[in-house]
This record gives structure tokens, C-alpha cells and sequence, in this order.
């Protein structure tokens, strides 16, 4: 378990589902400067920051070619890691596909699985949450197919411009391979996340759970003192996680000069 604690006045920041690339590069361009915006604004007071998956709408790593693009937000997090500022970066399901690229380049860590954080001595499970739960059931079925190293192997071998073609085409308008629902709160019972988070409390405690998938900013209180969060997405909201001290906010990126709870 990796252990953080924060210096006086600094903070540890979350962020998910930015879906870079979708519907195509040139529309979400205006929402990647927006997250480089809100990187550059974070990283005054933060003593680390964790990305929770989906930063792009579709990522696949061959051995020497990454998808074209994205150089801002790229860049941005090379400065803030260079900088020494620790950055966590968990695979999506749209960008499960990632490799060492993060790794080599940026020299940030890319989990695969939900991890656990002792932050302040707080207790976090940490990941991007697809296929986790009694839920998600299509989509289990379909992850279980492109984590398959015989599928990955013969992807691989198609042309890069065919590969990231069909790839994108495929995460835009494929429901089933992007595990996204309608983006609407399924009440406590029948949030998936929500009966995940309850299970792992069975055997162990956890202060805090924060996942993203859902595109949806929710809290919940599981118990006294835990509590699921979802981090919403940069698509519609604009939320993110701060973490200061002990205690856990969701809030609203408007600009720079404007940071509301939300």
C-alpha cells in the first residue's frame, strides 16, 4: 500500500473520464484545454494527483506508435511529474489498452486494478470502476475478449491507421464496448458500485472509495465513516476530487479563478 501525507497547505487531487478524442479530436479539443487548464491551476497546492481512467476516448499501444494528438494534455503531465509532484494514473475501459508508454515517457504509474492508498492516514480504495459489482454484465463479457492476448496480439497487426481508425470508430458509437449507461443516478440499491463498495466493507474498512465510469458526481455515506464517490466526468460536469487534511470534496471546474463545491 503506497503511503501519502500532505505538507502544510497542499492537497491531493482526483479527475476522471475526460474521454480526449470524442465524438471526434477537433470537439473535444476545447475540453482539453479545459483539463490542462484546471492541471495548471491544481498543481500550485497538490501534493499528488491521481487520473481515473478514460483520459482517452480510445488509446491502444503498439510498439512504437501511440495515437496522434493529445500533445497538450501530454505535456502537461510530463511538466507537473517533472516538476515532482506524483501522478497515478489508472487504465479506463476505453483506454484499458495502456501499456508502458506512461510508464517510459512520463515516468507515471499505470495500475490496472483498483489499489489501495493510505492518505493521512484515511484508507483508499482507488480505481476506475468498470466491471466491478453484481452489474456491467455486457460489458464483463466484452473486456474479457479485448484483454485477451491473442486478440491484443492480432489487433496489433493491423495497420496503425486502420487499427486507431476502426478503434475510435468503435468506442464512439459502440455502447457495449464503452460500458457507458444513460447517466442517470439508479438509486442506492441498484448502483453497482454502490453494492461493490458494500461487499469489500465486509472484510475490510475503508475510509474512502473513489471510482469514475459513471459519469455521475455522487457521495454517498456507506457508513459512519465511509463513503463511496464518484467523480463525475469532463464531459458534461467537470468535477473533480480534492482531498485536504481529512476530509473529501467534490467539486466543479469553471475556470482557473473559479473553483465550486459542488
Amino acid at each position: 500500500m503506497i503511503s501519502i501525507t500532505t505538507s502544510k497547505n497542499k492537497k491531493v487531487y482526483f479527475a476522471s473520464d475526460q474521454h480526449l478524442g470524442a465524438p471526434t479530436a477537433k470537439a473535444s479539443f476545447p475540453r482539453e484545454k479545459k483539463f490542462v487548464t484546471w492541471l495548471d491551476t491544481v498543481k500550485q497546492d497538490a501534493e499528488a494527483i491521481f487520473l481515473l481512467g478514460d483520459l482517452f476516448d480510445f488509446w491502444f499501444e503498439y510498439k512504437t506508435v501511440v495515437p496522434k494528438g493529445f500533445v497538450r494534455v501530454l505535456g502537461k503531465l510530463a511538466e507537473i511529474k517533472d516538476s515532482g509532484i506524483p501522478i497515478y494514473f489508472f487504465v479506463g475501459n476505453h483506454d484499458l489498452w495502456m501499456n508502458d508508454y506512461f510508464e517510459k515517457e512520463l515516468n507515471i504509474p499505470v495500475y490496472h486494478a483498483p489499489q489501495e492508498f493510505l492518505i493521512n492516514n484515511k484508507k483508499f480504495l482507488i480505481g476506475h470502476g468498470d466491471g466491478l459489482g453484481p452489474g456491467d454484465k455486457g460489458y464483463k463479457r466484452m473486456k474479457k475478449v479485448f484483454t485477451f492476448p491473442l486478440f491484443k496480439w492480432m489487433f496489433r497487426w493491423l495497420h496503425p491507421d486502420l487499427g486507431i481508425k476502426l478503434g475510435q470508430y468503435m468506442s464512439v458509437k459502440n455502447k457495449l464496448i464503452s460500458g457507458d449507461e444513460d447517466a442517470k443516478f439508479l438509486g442506492e440499491e441498484n448502483e453497482w458500485l454502490v453494492q461493490y463498495c458494500k461487499k469489500k466493507l465486509t472484510a475490510t474498512h475503508y475510509d474512502y472509495f473513489i471510482f469514475g465510469h459513471r459519469h455521475l458526481p455522487l457521495e454517498i455515506k456507506l457508513q459512519e465513516n465511509s463513503s463511496y464517490i464518484n467523480l463525475g466526468d469532463w464531459i458534461q460536469y467537470f468535477t473533480f476530487g480534492v482531498f485536504s487534511d481529512t476530509e473529501f470534496k467534490l467539486t466543479e471546474f469553471k475556470d482557473k479563478s473559479s473553483l465550486i463545491d459542488f
